[in-house]
């Protein structure tokens, strides 16, 4: 039999039971859908996990001393907010809303550390407060620092531009090579100077965010007073959009101030910083890490608890996180594969069973067992490539959907063909049986076969 011919009967065949047709494609529609979406939040976290991670510095290791309720302790910062991104330099500590600490003189640039004294259940203690002196000691007895930073971040009422009222912002307190640290860049203006924080001068910096929220354009921002507490600071710079991070702080949705000028006119006492230290070689930061904690003991004792962090660490868990939710949306499509290919062989058996006297017919004229195990074959293979191709389709139509639940996915054209051939391979694997099957009647049974 010419291919044409088997080609043709393949057609009459799908077109007579169209119904038929769309139910067994069922399952292979699921599971073409179910693999391009895989593929598409798949890569879309990749991109996601890049975007979070593009202005983080590798090497940066984030010290903070967090509170512990413990025999009445009192600490600086949140457990799991020190850094309060994942961006290098991390903004400190994250004392939101003005969180008191307790004990510690201001002076210099910052507050004086405190000696943390209260060890088992005595509750007479002093806050330890990290400051530049803490930088300059892990300069001096840890090897390998390319270069290091403090910051901090509060919650400050702003207003200016054309806010109608005032609205919370987080401003940060950096010193002036933390765009270095954090790899930021800037849109418009420049970022702020040793001399910024030296005379506490009240002048501020953009995230790309803010300034959008608040002017028309970056040019309408820069040089403009925005008022943060009820003080007004001039913008000197705006920055480019960055995106946001995994901790949900943004640097698109903050404002920064010399370190210093939040001492004095925000925080006051009230501070809790994250020092940023940054390792000459990445392959040196575990054991950076182990000094970094031997000198703090040595200062504070081993009692005070502070909590060591590197940045290389947040974005290996972010992608094995990201990892796992790819693996696991793979197993389950391979399953609705498998179920919708079972569910194919099963009809392809019952329509050779419908089609024994046909079959017979078209071995009695002639047709060899080839020729009818390309046409069951060609059928199982066309009814799952109807599938795949309603698959894709649906899944383009699903998208939208997902992407308002704020999962980002990216539909690419080589995750559609990948698709559509892993649905023709599952119809094409499960239908071969049933249609070896059917090359194996014998004419004669199959004809006298009611």
């Amino acid at each position: 039999m010419r291919w044409s011919e088997i080609f043709r009967l393949v057609i009459l065949n799908l077109f007579q039971n169209k119904f038929k047709v769309f139910l067994t494609s069922t399952g292979i529609v699921v599971g073409t859908a179910t693999i391009m979406l895989v593929i598409a939040i798949g890569t879309g976290g990749r991109m996601e996990v890049a975007e979070q991670f593009k202005n983080l510095n590798a090497g940066a290791i984030d010290i903070y001393y967090e509170y512990n309720d413990s025999g009445g302790r009192f600490g600086g910062g949140f457990p799991g907010m020190g850094g309060g991104m994942p961006s290098g330099g991390n903004f400190g500590g994250g004392n939101f809303g003005g969180n008191a600490n307790f004990g510690g003189d201001s002076g210099g640039d910052g507050p004086d550390m405190g000696m943390f004294v209260g060890f088992g259940n005595r509750t007479n203690t002093e806050n330890i407060i990290l400051s530049t002196s803490d930088i300059a000691e892990l300069e001096e007895y840890v090897p390998g620092i390319a270069n290091s930073t403090i910051s901090y971040t509060v919650k400050a009422d702003t207003e200016g531009g054309n806010l109608e009222e005032s609205v919370s912002y987080t401003v940060a307190g950096v010193k002036e090579n933390y765009d270095v640290i954090s790899n930021l860049e800037l849109a418009i203006g420049d970022f702020l100077t040793e001399e910024n924080d030296e005379y506490k001068e009240k002048t501020c910096v953009l995230g790309y965010g803010v300034a959008r929220e608040m002017f028309d354009s970056m040019l309408d921002a820069y040089n403009a007073p925005v008022y943060i507490d009820n003080r007004v600071y001039v913008v000197a710079g705006v920055l480019s959009e960055m995106g946001t991070v995994s901790s949900g702080i943004s640097p698109d949705e903050t404002i920064f101030i010399p370190y210093a000028t939040g001492i004095k006119y925000l925080t006051g006492k009230d501070v809790s910083p994250t020092i940023t230290v940054v390792a000459e070689e990445i392959g040196r930061v575990a054991d950076m890490m182990t000094d970094i904690t031997a000198v703090l003991a040595d200062n504070y004792g081993s009692n005070a608890v502070f909590t060591i962090s590197d940045a290389g660490s947040k974005m290996e868990a972010a992608e094995q996180s990201n990892q796992t939710l790819t693996l696991l949306l793979i197993a389950m499509s391979v399953i609705v594969f498998i179920v919708g290919g079972i569910g194919i062989m099963n009809v392809l058996f019952v329509s050779v069973k419908e089609r024994t006297n046909e079959i017979g017919i078209l071995k009695a004229i002639g047709c060899d067992r080839k020729d009818i195990l390309w046409e069951f074959l060609l059928e199982a293979s066309c009814i799952s490539l109807v599938g795949a191709i309603l698959g894709v389709l649906v899944s383009l139509g699903i998208t939208p959907i997902i992407e308002s639940f704020s999962v980002r996915m990216e539909l690419s054209l080589w995750g559609g063909m990948l698709s559509l051939v892993f649905g023709v391979l599952t119809g094409s694997l499960f239908g071969f049986y049933p249609a070896y099957k059917a090359s194996r009647l014998i004419p004669v049974e199959a004809l006298n076969r009611e």
